[in-house]
């Protein structure tokens, strides 16, 4: 499997545990109440909330198409910065409240995932560097 499609998977991957954990969260009876009075954990869901949640989610949807469409140098940067984002927002959720178990499990595969990312560019830019360097 070449690089792009490989990265392209594991941001589908990715994307579908974020979006199955919020599912699994509306199923759970008192969340869902917190989410009816529009506040949960005192974080108050409004239109602002929803425009920063709707652009985080977006960083990993885009990256399924950016990553088979942009080409190696600006794929490999993009990836990086976009799974440097969604690690460091995932990590940072862990300390907002008491998170649940099921939302541990889908975390523990997400943060994963885009570490796995994350280390696979790196080593992806390393070879892009050194294919230019002796070019040169």
């Amino acid at each position: 499997m070449n690089r792009k499609t490989l990265l392209s998977t594991l941001w589908v991957f990715v994307t579908i545990n974020y979006l199955y954990c919020d599912l699994i969260g509306l199923m759970d009876s008192s969340l869902l109440k917190q989410y009816l009075k529009g506040s949960v954990e005192g974080m108050e869901i409004n239109e602002n909330f929803l425009l920063a949640a709707g652009i985080l989610m977006e960083i990993p949807i885009s990256m399924i198409l950016l990553s088979r469409i942009l080409k190696d140098k600006p794929n490999a940067v993009a990836n990086l910065v976009a799974a440097f984002i969604k690690t460091s927002v995932m990590a940072l959720t862990l300390f907002l409240g008491k998170p649940t178990i099921y939302y541990l499990f889908f975390a523990t595969i997400e943060i994963s995932t885009t570490v796995f990312i994350l280390v696979y560019v790196i080593g992806w830019l390393k070879e892009i560097n050194a294919l230019k360097l002796s070019v040169s």
